[in-house]
């Protein structure tokens, strides 16, 4: 099914936003559209949304798995803008958003759906999810020079750390249970990434509520959603495995050519498993066994 926009599908079709969890798909290129919508489908997000420029194209047997929204990348908030408009149509309902060309990870998801998760964490009270985006990076970028490619992934398995975020209202104190996360090759380039723009830390999956604004940082109005664990133990943490700022690191010509390759020695292979990632921390079980 496709719409002319976010407001057409709201005024036609917005009992089939059903009981969730919904995957916001945004698609700000043709790389990897169809793999990242059917990665969120085989996760078990239903329905999926794909927000596309009406000329990109979508494969044939993913017209009837997805709702199709036509969505303008360049307009101004315009992710923020669609997150807040179904937030505010859909209370209650968990949800998901990402780019094109990014995959959710959490623990043990290749034997436990998306629902299964949160239905656990919902449990423990908790109404938002901490992920990480971990950059993906072609090894070979002379075979794959726009730098995405699925079987031959790499990561850094080094160089992630954080830092408290502070809290303007209390004179840059820093507030209870954030932090600021950093690594990846927004780190190792940094010179190329404005300062604002570096952070990896993103709520990707949140519950919906009225009143609930997305803001351009990727954290959310309701601070409670910007936590990572509540007050009484750790929770639940996912990955977003992300092509995302290697494309933009080769797509801008004041970086591109001096990237010759993104690999280094904290560089691995990466297996496409959740294990890989437990392994490393970069996502955490919490109670979740």
């Amino acid at each position: 099914m496709r719409y002319s926009g976010l407001e057409a599908f709201l005024r036609r079709d917005r009992g089939r936003l059903g009981g969730g969890p919904v995957a916001l798909i945004f698609c700000e290129d043709q790389a990897e559209i169809d793999t990242t919508l059917r990665h969120h489908l085989q996760l078990g997000f239903r329905p999926v949304l794909a927000f596309m420029a009406p000329h990109l194209a979508l494969a044939p047997d993913l017209t009837a798995q997805v709702l199709r929204i036509d969505w303008d990348p360049a307009a101004d908030r315009a992710v923020p803008h669609a997150v807040d408009r179904l937030s505010e149509a859909a209370p209650g309902l968990w949800m998901f958003y990402c780019y094109n060309a990014e995959f959710l990870f959490y623990p043990f998801s290749e034997t436990r759906s998306v629902p299964e998760m949160l239905a656990f964490h919902t449990e423990e009270r908790r109404a938002a999810m901490l992920t990480y985006v971990v950059d993906l990076y072609a090894g070979d970028l002379d075979r794959s020079p726009d730098a995405v490619s699925l079987d031959d992934a790499w990561m850094d398995r080094t160089g992630y750390y954080a830092l408290a975020r502070p809290d303007p209202a209390r004179h840059n104190h820093p507030k209870e249970r954030q932090l600021d996360f950093f690594g990846g090759l927004r780190w190792r380039y940094e010179e190329h990434v404005p300062p604002e723009r570096r952070k990896i830390d993103r709520i990707a999956l949140f519950r919906a509520a009225r009143g609930l604004r997305l803001r351009s940082d990727h954290t959310f109005s309701d601070e409670e959603y910007n936590t990572y664990a509540c007050p009484w133990h750790h929770n639940l943490t996912a990955a977003l495995m992300s092509f995302r700022t290697a494309k933009a690191l080769k797509r801008n010509p004041g970086s591109s050519e001096s990237i010759r390759s993104f690999r280094w020695h904290g560089s691995v292979r990466f297996d496409w498993q959740s294990r890989q990632l437990l392994d490393l921390g970069l996502i955490e079980p919490g109670q979740w066994f």
